[in-house]
């Protein structure tokens, strides 16, 4: 079994997050939803599939150990991001997961994916990850890479919201 690329593992499920990496925190209001199935759309990667990201994992539901690898990109231009889920939670006003690079993956880090339903009955969705470049061209690309982290932030929102309006 492959090691995970950073020894800071778990820290998105806590504050604050490690230093030495740059850290993305996207937090959005979905309003009065059911958080079951937003909970259910993120920790099946239905959310994740329906942002346009090719998944492979072991398992159809995240869970501590799960291996997860994203495609990013199309076709024979698509990058393969091999990851492990590190924790995951679902309750009665949480659920998501987490998952770290694995070797192989452009980027070194963790990256979680949570929705919560607040004291006023709303739910909130919010990626919170800290990377660092874990390859070459995450390297070159340098100032652009946040730009990329922070816009799949967004798509996975809007994706999350299309699916929820089916349900």
């Amino acid at each position: 079994m492959d090691s995970l690329t950073y020894p800071e593992v778990g820290a998105t499920r806590t504050e604050p997050l490690p230093p030495g990496y740059r850290h993305l925190r996207y937090r959005t209001r979905l309003g009065r939803r059911d958080l079951d199935s937003a909970g259910e759309a993120i920790l099946t990667f239905a959310m994740h599939r329906a942002a346009g990201v090719h998944i492979v994992s072991s398992a159809p539901v995240a869970a501590v150990g799960v291996t997860v690898t994203c495609g990013l990109g199309i076709g024979p231009l698509r990058l393969p991001a091999p990851c492990r889920v590190v924790w995951a939670e679902q309750s009665r006003d949480r659920a998501g997961f987490a998952y770290g690079t694995l070797p192989g993956h452009p980027e070194r880090g963790e990256e979680s994916f949570l929705v919560s339903r607040d004291d006023a009955g709303d739910v909130w969705f919010a990626i919170t990850a800290f990377s660092g470049p874990g390859s070459w061209y995450t390297r070159a690309a340098g100032p652009v890479v946040p730009l990329f982290q922070a816009a799949y932030a967004r798509h996975c929102a809007h994706a999350l919201r299309r699916l929820l309006a089916r349900r």
